[in-house]
């Protein structure tokens, strides 16, 4: 064993830790790995394949590797294929690209042909997901869903599958949009209408994956029976359902290797099962757990702040990460006076580094970047999109303000009237613009109004002083058509009372218009401003898809996750962003937005920066209390001895077998009984509180206390 990691030392100069030797030898039965950030996770894992194919003589077919994402696997490959370039490959891949297969098989062993509605494979799609929801939602709601709330909506319905909630139980979810439960049911219904035949989204493959395996004996055992070992990936971003899917395929042997960081568990609004880590042993109850805790990538001044920040969770496993690496620059915590100066302090200091690449800019939502790319785009500095925001620029409120503009062009243009009349705040009603559509009349838009529909004095006199506001506009700077439309038109007020009414983030909406106002603050005309945001939307295409090789890296937290740079700012760190309002609604969802400071924080390498403004638009800001956590640690001194805080017990998200025993006196030596995991086995004897059973070729030692209480066990009559 000595012999190989002495060879691969000398052969790819690895030089593997003691717990990551561990982690490679560790092959037969359960495992959990637990990875703090920059600990090497990727090279262990690749060191591990190549260990069972060339000391244990494993035949590569038989290893499955699950990956997070594609990117993921190709990833895997080529690092597979340069430490171990005379092995036949290893078949690594995402969990959707297995469940596909599984599910393709089962639905043409049933006879049931299918079509996928989601993502771009050959041909066309007939109806695609999108475009589904957006008529359920409009039948359903009466009015047109933004392409905010559909997208909600899609992650919605994908969470509820994600997390194998019953169809029956939809209808009353409470979701992003009024009545996403019954849209949700309605959309399976229509999805399943014909007999024979069934249109899928990508998270179908999942669940009907995994009640092949469940319920098809014959074609369970044939994707068992291809793999003898199994490691997956990010498992901190596994779903209830694709955990269960790897339960089947490990049915026969248990030998499976997770990895995952529970610290950097981040996509629970997807889906995702943190808990899963936390009750590890009570599905796999003979798993080993080790925890490789040294952080290769950052400074020590980041790797201890970060350690004692992320301890402030509770749900957590007790990590104590550390570096050897020394200390490079202290971490920088500053509170700039509005966001204009904020981007002007970060362009100013991108524009003193030579090595872009090294450098990222990281947000929580993505309207953060719009203004950056801007700013970066005018001072001819290369930057890359990690996930392009080109949604920014067709949002229903861009939309609306370029309208705004466009009808100061023409005032007898109905069409363009129609679009934001009821945006005004004149409480409108849609029965009134149909009228008005309908009619003949011509000439100026507010006289023609007036003139067809029976209107209140307020709502008269409103349209006369947006009649001679609109006299002016064509001679105004676009910054200042905006601050109009905003507040004398009475835009501002009517995204207020829409917002009230669909539940929608004020804050987010208002963000958005001081993003144009930014934006047309250095332009003079109307066309210009429009000009400039189609221009800005094709440079977020091209810095997506065809960036410089030396560009600064913009990214939200979230798809940060797995990158490194020398240099991170982190910007916007407020009150009511990270964390956000509904993040302090509940004890969970705070700490999962700790979690993905956390995440932001571990990507640099020697320098972070943690930024945020006193001020915006006249109205007081208050510093993410993340943000003052990290201030407080820096100031308090440190203590002798830090006492690692243990996990917290939590609720097995994992449900209950119904039929699982829960008496004692039932398991008696030579009874015929099945596991969730290991299958069908026979109990060979009991010492004490401990149970023997022979699975197959395997024996396994379970704790009786924990095999009732969570009915681990299910009584067969062979």
């Amino acid at each position: 064993m000595s012999d190989f990691f002495e060879r691969k030392k000398q052969q790819l100069n690895i030089d593997l830790n003691d717990v990551q030797q561990q982690a490679v030898l560790a092959t037969e039965g359960p495992l959990l790995l637990l990875a703090c950030p920059g600990s090497g996770k990727t090279t262990t894992m690749i060191m591990r394949i190549g260990y069972l194919i060339e000391e244990k003589h494993v035949n590569p077919r038989r290893i499955k590797a699950i990956t997070f994402s594609r990117a993921s696997a190709r990833d895997m490959t080529e690092r597979f294929t340069r430490f171990f370039p005379d092995s036949e490959q290893v078949d690594f891949s995402t969990i959707h690209s297995l469940a596909f297969t599984i599910a393709r098989s089962y639905l043409t062993k049933i006879g049931t042909s299918f079509e996928l509605i989601e993502g771009g494979g050959k041909g066309r799609p007939s109806v695609t997901k999108p475009f589904l929801l957006k008529g359920l939602y409009k039948d359903m709601l009466k009015e047109d869903g933004t392409d905010d709330e559909l997208a909600s909506l899609s992650t919605f319905i994908s969470s509820i599958k994600n997390r194998m909630i019953p169809l029956e139980q939809w209808e009353t979810l409470k979701g992003p949009v009024d009545k996403a439960g019954r849209i949700a049911r309605k959309y399976e219904q229509y999805k399943s209408r014909r007999q024979g035949h069934l249109l899928l989204d990508f998270d179908d493959m999942l669940t009907i994956a995994e009640q092949a395996l469940r319920e098809d004996e014959e074609l369970g055992n044939h994707f068992r029976n291809l793999y003898d070992y199994l490691l997956t990936d990010e498992s901190q971003d596994t779903s209830l359902v694709q955990h269960k899917i790897v339960e089947h395929l490990v049915a026969h042997h248990g030998n499976l290797c997770v990895v995952a960081d529970d610290d950097q568990s981040i996509y629970t609004w997807r889906g995702a099962e943190p808990d899963y880590l936390l009750d590890f042993r009570k599905v796999y109850p003979d798993a080993q757990v080790l925890m490789m805790e040294r952080n290769y990538r950052s400074s020590q001044d980041i790797v201890e702040m970060a350690s004692k920040f992320i301890k402030r969770n509770d749900k957590r496993y007790p990590k104590e990460m550390h570096t050897t690496n020394g200390k490079c620059e202290p971490i920088t915590i500053r509170q700039l006076d509005n966001p204009k100066q904020q981007l002007e302090y970060v362009t100013y200091e991108l524009l003193g580094e030579t090595d872009l690449n090294e450098v990222a800019i990281l947000f929580r939502n993505n309207s953060s970047s719009t203004m950056y790319v801007n700013e970066l785009h005018r001072r001819g500095i290369p930057f890359f999109m990690k996930d392009a925001d080109d949604k920014f620029f067709s949002h229903w409120i861009v939309k609306d303000i370029l309208n705004f503009m466009r009808l100061s062009f023409n005032t007898e243009r109905k069409d363009i009237f129609a679009k934001i009349v009821m945006k005004m705040n004149l409480f409108i009603s849609r029965s009134m613009l149909t009228k008005f559509e309908n009619a003949a009349t011509t000439g100026n838009v507010f006289d023609a109004f007036i003139q067809t529909v029976d209107l209140k004095d307020s709502q008269a006199k409103k349209l006369a002083d947006y009649k001679k506001g609109y006299a002016v506009i064509p001679e105004m700077r676009p910054e200042r058509v905006i601050q109009l439309i905003r507040h004398d038109l009475g835009y501002e007020a009517a995204l207020k009372s829409r917002a009230e009414k669909f539940g929608y983030r004020i804050d987010n909406l208002l963000g958005i218009l001081d993003t144009l106002e930014g934006i047309a603050a250095q332009l003079r005309t109307m066309v210009e401003f429009a000009n400039r945001l189609k221009e800005l939307e094709k440079a977020v295409q091209n810095a997506k898809f065809n960036p410089s090789d030396n560009a600064v890296t913009l990214s939200t937290f979230h798809s940060a996750k797995g990158l490194e740079f020398r240099r991170v700012f982190m910007i916007d760190l407020l009150k009511g962003i990270i964390p956000s309002e509904e993040d302090e609604h509940e004890q969970a969802t705070l700490e999962e937005a700790r979690r993905l400071f956390y995440v932001g924080m571990t990507r640099a390498k020697e320098r972070l920066e943690l930024l945020s403004y006193g001020q915006d638009e006249g109205k007081t800001k208050e510093d993410s209390r993340f943000v003052n956590e990290v201030r407080g640690l820096l100031l308090r001194p440190r203590p002798a001895k830090e006492e690692p805080k243990s996990v917290k017990v939590t609720k097995a998200s994992i449900p209950l077998n119904p039929e699982g025993i829960q008496d004692s006196e039932e398991l008696t030596v030579g009874t015929t009984v099945k596991h969730r995991v290991f299958g069908q086995g026979e109990i060979t004897g009991r010492e004490g509180n401990e149970l023997h059973i022979q699975f197959g070729d395997m024996e396994k030692r379970l704790d009786l206390e924990t095999v009732l209480s969570l009915r681990l066990l299910e009584k067969l009559v062979i």
